[in-house]
């Protein structure tokens, strides 16, 4: 892994692992104070951390989500997307959904700045 891409992998990983041990704060330490985080739940954005903190903090009452990264692939100069694996179950246990999605970060000053969700293209088909 280049070196470019070490530093952001890092932090995504590290965003990634206290999203799901549910550990607001850790997460929260990843992101910029402005951050721009997509509601892809309810729909919309969450501005700052404490409408982000709201926000998880009602998913999670609701819905058990699990996001584990598969893949890191640098795009624009502050740009990564990361392909996901986000398997989701309601409060009883049961799937509710299992997919692979696309999140697109936008990391400045070594701080998450913005996240978007996205769809992964299907593999090419060969020729």
């Amino acid at each position: 892994m280049s070196d470019q891409l070490s530093a952001p992998v890092g932090l995504l990983r590290a965003a990634y692992t206290a999203f799901n041990a549910r550990d607001i704060d850790a997460a929260l330490a990843t992101m910029a104070p402005d951050v721009v985080w997509p509601k892809a739940f309810k729909g919309g954005f969450a501005r700052g951390h404490e409408e982000v903190r709201a926000y998880w903090t009602e998913q999670w009452s609701e819905i058990d989500p699990r996001v584990e990264p598969t893949s890191f692939h640098p795009e624009a100069a502050n740009q990564v997307l990361v392909h996901v694996h986000q398997v989701v179950r309601d409060m009883t246990g049961a799937v509710i959904a299992d997919v692979s999605v696309g999140h697109r970060f936008t990391i400045e000053s070594g701080l998450i700045r913005a996240m978007d969700v996205c769809p992964l293209s299907p593999p090419a088909s060969g020729a």
